[in-house]
C-alpha cells in the first residue's frame, strides 16, 4: 500500500488521468442503458396501467416464469419485431431480463425505433423473484 502511494505521488499526472478515465466510462455506461426502475416500482406502474413489460429472455426461459402480462421478445429479434410494440408508443415500457444485464442494449434498441419512454428493471427477473413477487408459468 505505501509503494502505491509512492506511485501516486511520484506520477500524479498519470494518476489522475486514470481517474479521469474511470470516471469517464463510469458516466458513459451509466446514461447508456437509461434509467432503471425497482421492482415495487414497476409493480405501481403495472398496477396503473401505465406501463407494459417487455421480457427479452429466449422463449425457454420465459416458459419457466414471466411476469403477468409481459410480451416475449428475444433481445436478438428486438429490432426486427420492435413494431409489436407501436400500439405501447404511449406507456412505459419496462424492459426485464435475466440479471439485468443485456436490458441496457434493448432499452438502446428501442431508442433508437423512436420509444422515448424505455426504462429497464432493474436486477431483471432475478431481483423481482428475491422481492418475493409472483411469476406466471405457461
Amino acid at each position: 500500500m505505501d509503494r502505491l502511494f509512492e506511485f501516486v505521488v511520484n506520477h500524479y499526472i498519470l494518476a489522475s488521468l486514470f481517474v479521469a478515465f474511470l470516471l469517464a466510462i463510469f458516466a458513459l455506461e451509466t446514461r447508456r442503458g437509461g434509467s432503471k426502475v425497482s421492482a415495487q416500482a414497476a409493480v405501481n406502474l403495472i398496477n396503473k396501467d401505465e406501463a407494459v413489460v417487455v421480457d427479452i429472455r429466449d422463449r425457454k426461459d420465459f416458459g419457466t416464469g414471466r411476469i403477468t402480462g409481459s410480451i416475449n421478445i428475444p433481445l436478438n429479434s428486438l429490432k426486427s419485431r420492435a413494431s409489436e410494440l407501436n400500439r405501447f408508443k404511449d406507456k412505459q415500457i419496462i424492459i426485464a431480463d435475466k440479471m439485468g444485464q443485456h436490458s441496457s442494449m434493448a432499452v438502446k434498441q428501442l431508442n433508437a425505433e423512436g420509444f422515448n419512454n424505455v426504462v429497464r428493471l432493474g436486477g431483471g427477473i432475478s431481483e423481482w423473484k428475491d422481492a418475493n413477487l409472483p411469476l406466471v408459468k405457461k
